[in-house]
C-alpha cells in the first residue's frame, strides 16, 4: 500500500502509487507507524528537493526524521507553496530569488527566511489550516502557475491549460484570457513565475500538437 506523501497541487498529501520527479519537505508531519497526524503546517520552510543527492539514501518516513513528500514536477510543488532547496538546488535557489525580486518588486534579493515568511502567510488560511487562494484573470498568470477550472488543477502553459493527475497531465483545453479565475499558485510563486524563473514540468506538459476545447 502508498505512504501517505504524495501532494497535489491544492496541497493536500494523499497516497498515490507515483512518485513523481521530486521530493520536498516541510518537517516531520508522521509518526512512528508512517501515519500522517493532523498537525502538516508549523514549519515555515516547505522546499522542493532533487530525489538523489550526492549518493544520499534515506528510508522514507524513518522515525524523528522529516517525512519525505513528493511533487509530480515542481509546478505542482510551487503550487502548494513549496519553493526550490538552497542546499541541493542552488543554482535554482539564487534563480527562484532573483526572480521573486524582479517579479514581485522587492527593493533587493530576498534571503530564504524573508520568502518563508511570505510564503506562509499565502498559502495557509488561518481559520482552516486549508490552502489559500485568490483570483485574477487568467490571461495575466504567468506560465507555470496552477489555477482551478471546473474544479479541477490546472497548469497554465503556453496558452493552454493542462489537466493534472499524479500520472501526468491530460490534453489540453483552451479558456477565455478574460476569465477571471481561482489560483492555486501563492500570490508570490506567481510573481516568481512572471519575473522569469521556468519551474522543471513533467514529460506530459510537453508543447501539444493538437488542442481540445474546453
Amino acid at each position: 500500500m502508498p505512504l501517505q506523501n504524495r501532494v497535489t497541487p491544492a496541497g493536500d498529501i494523499v497516497a498515490a502509487d507515483a512518485r513523481g520527479m521530486f521530493m520536498g519537505n516541510r518537517g516531520i508531519l508522521h509518526d512512528a507507524e508512517k501515519r500522517l497526524g493532523r498537525s502538516r503546517w508549523k514549519h515555515k520552510v516547505w522546499i522542493v528537493c532533487l530525489t538523489e543527492f550526492r549518493g544520499r539514501h534515506r528510508a522514507v518516513m524513518a522515525p524523528r526524521r522529516y517525512t519525505e513528500l513528493f511533487f509530480l514536477d515542481e509546478a505542482v510543488a510551487i503550487a502548494a507553496g513549496h519553493r526550490p532547496c538552497f542546499e541541493c538546488r542552488r543554482r535554482d535557489f539564487h534563480a527562484w530569488q532573483a526572480a521573486w525580486r524582479g517579479g514581485n518588486c522587492a527593493p533587493e534579493l530576498p534571503r530564504a527566511g524573508e520568502m518563508d515568511a511570505v510564503l506562509h502567510r499565502e498559502r495557509i488560511e488561518p481559520d482552516t489550516r486549508r490552502q489559500r487562494t485568490w483570483r485574477a484573470r487568467l490571461g495575466d498568470l504567468p506560465d507555470g502557475a496552477f489555477i482551478l477550472w471546473r474544479d479541477r488543477p490546472c497548469l497554465v502553459a503556453g496558452g493552454w491549460l493542462r489537466p493534472w493527475t499524479h500520472a501526468g497531465y491530460e490534453a489540453g483545453l483552451v479558456a477565455p484570457p478574460a476569465e477571471t479565475v481561482t489560483v492555486l499558485t501563492p500570490p508570490s510563486s506567481a510573481g516568481a513565475l512572471r519575473g522569469g524563473y521556468q519551474p522543471v514540468l513533467h514529460p506530459s506538459a510537453r508543447p501539444l500538437q493538437g488542442r481540445e476545447d474546453s
